[in-house]
């Protein structure tokens, strides 16, 4: 016996050693539990890696449970706790104007689509322009400025920050494609180039649907319900 093994068993004297756990007899209970139950379990297990699973490579959602964010189409979306909300009035985004829709598509590196139900937009506003004098965001306005579809590549870190505590978020599809809804006010804030959440934009969102085509994220707002929001993303010509 070498000093190291006498010196562990003498030390084993001076400890309490708890009783080795009856697990015979858990595994056995779990196992003569109702199947209602454990159905119910391998139902909630499956279902959670098919929502992850539907997910098409580019349109995935990463998902943090620890720090309550979700983020999607280049959206973050946090729901760790009840949003503060903003006060004062919001700043636009950097460097935003308004242009003619030419204009805009000529100023963004995406197509620039329109819903069908809604028609021609009121006002479209182009945002952030990088050194090339290509826009970030481009933003088509309804119903006096009430309803707005932002657009922007998707493919780019991201662009907005929202907070959606409690009840209302949820998956839903445009077509085929997975989308995100939330159905009540929430605060929004403007993300930056930098990756910095430009807190001085924050203001109180309507109703949102979030969803992608084609590399291009659509963020619809304004006084909607799931399905109407949804009608009008799947009209996009």
């Amino acid at each position: 016996m070498d000093d190291l093994e006498r010196e562990l068993r003498d030390l084993s004297a001076w400890l309490e050693t708890p009783d080795p756990p009856e697990v015979v007899t858990r595994v056995r209970a779990r196992l003569a539990a109702p199947k209602r139950r454990r159905w119910r379990y391998l139902v909630a297990v499956v279902s959670t890696a098919l929502v992850v699973a539907a997910l098409p490579p580019g349109r995935a959602a990463l998902a943090d449970a620890v720090a309550g964010l979700l983020r999607f189409a280049g959206i973050t979306i946090s729901t760790s706790s009840p949003p503060a909300l903003p006060t004062g009035s919001p700043s636009p985004l950097p460097a935003q104007r308004p242009a003619g829709f030419d204009e805009a598509q000529r100023a963004v590196r995406f197509p620039i689509r329109v819903p069908a139900k809604l028609g021609p937009p009121e006002q479209v506003l182009v945002a952030d322009p990088d050194s090339t004098g290509s826009h970030r965001v481009a933003t088509l306005l309804y119903r006096g400025g009430a309803l707005r579809l932002d657009a922007f590549d998707g493919r780019l870190d991201g662009v907005f920050f929202k907070q959606a505590g409690g009840p209302g978020t949820q998956w839903v599809q445009v077509g085929e494609e997975p989308a995100i809804w939330i159905g009540g006010p929430h605060p929004v804030s403007y993300v930056d180039r930098d990756g910095a959440v430009r807190v001085e934009s924050a203001r109180l969102a309507a109703a949102t649907l979030v969803w992608q085509d084609a590399g291009v994220t659509y963020r619809l707002e304004g006084q909607l319900t799931a399905a109407e929001a949804v009608g009008i993303a799947a009209s996009l010509r």
